[in-house]
């Protein structure tokens, strides 16, 4: 029997933030920047998100044996995720430097470190753990033969498989048979299945990703809100207007907070609206997990 229970299997990030004016351009330096030094990664993230807005939150990720691993573990630890089965590396823990100018866009560069060193081997060493979740959660910040394995693992287990395929990268066709839901962005759409995503054609690239043997598809759209593709039907639920000041963990919180309203009981087009109120809520905030916002915040 099936508890609800959540785990997310992904990358785990220190963040260095400056917010500027502008982007440099290549060559240029910038002054005057507002620096923020903060927990990040992907991974981390949508486990923070899922966890801040009532989940019960396994995460599984490597980290170095440094100091930026021992304080994230204590921040996790600090939020109520179960941090048993997290593991160490000799490699550094990862880095992530990430520029954001005064329009809430941004510019990251991601030294993975330990992230790098997450393997199938580890993965198939946790395959209790994963057969014992009612959910997994995956991204793209650790390698992609390792992503595989965990959701060959899970979709064997009949655990609910969500693919969040960010950063955008190519992936083997085998993937996409064990996914239960995946949630690109425009971008990371038209990488996957090679067609436009304007507006007249994003249902010609919901079939496409079908074909491809993925159950449920959310296609997020930024400011425009989102696609849900699910039981033959396509809805649109729109966005949430404010003023965005950081969209660094905006896609992020939207997918944690997408899983815990699934563990819920609540619909995918439910589900959807409830992850669109809360990441309206973290892109209103600068930094990552600074950004996520608590089950009370959207209540």
């Amino acid at each position: 029997m099936k508890t609800g229970k959540i785990l997310v299997i992904g990358s785990s990030n220190t963040d260095m933030t400056i917010k500027s004016e502008r982007l440099p351009a290549p060559g240029e330096t910038i002054l005057g920047g507002k620096f923020l030094m903060g927990a990040g990664g992907k991974g981390a993230n949508q486990a923070v998100a899922a966890r801040r807005l009532g989940g019960d939150v396994t995460f599984v990720c490597k980290v170095g044996r440094d100091i930026f691993g021992d304080n994230a573990i204590k921040g996790y630890e600090k939020e109520g995720i179960d941090t048993s089965h997290i593991l160490r590396s000799d490699a550094p823990s990862g880095v992530a430097l990430i520029l954001v100018d005064a329009k809430a866009e941004n510019s990251i560069a991601v030294a993975p470190g330990a992230n790098g060193d997450l393997t199938p081997e580890d993965i198939r060493n946790l395959r209790g753990v994963i057969a014992e979740a009612s959910y997994l959660i995956l991204q793209l910040e650790v390698p992609v033969e390792t992503v595989l394995e965990a959701a060959r693992i899970a979709h064997e287990a009949g655990v609910y498989v969500i693919l969040n395929p960010a950063p955008a990268c190519p992936l083997p066709d085998e993937l996409f048979k064990y996914l239960s839901l995946i949630t690109p962005n425009q971008t990371e759409t038209a990488l996957m299945t090679g067609v436009e995503t304007d507006e007249a054609s994003l249902d010609k690239a919901v079939v496409a990703l079908r074909a491809k043997g993925v159950k449920d598809v959310i296609i997020t759209l930024g400011s425009r809100g989102s696609l849900v593709c699910t039981g033959g039907k396509n809805e649109f639920v729109p966005a949430c207007k404010v003023k965005a000041v950081d969209t660094t963990a905006a896609g992020d919180t939207f997918c944690g907070a997408l899983c815990v309203a699934l563990s819920e009981g609540k619909s995918l087009t439910d589900a959807a609206a409830f992850a669109t109120k809360a990441s309206a809520l973290a892109v209103q905030k600068m930094g990552a997990q600074d950004s996520i916002p608590y089950r009370k915040d959207i209540q």
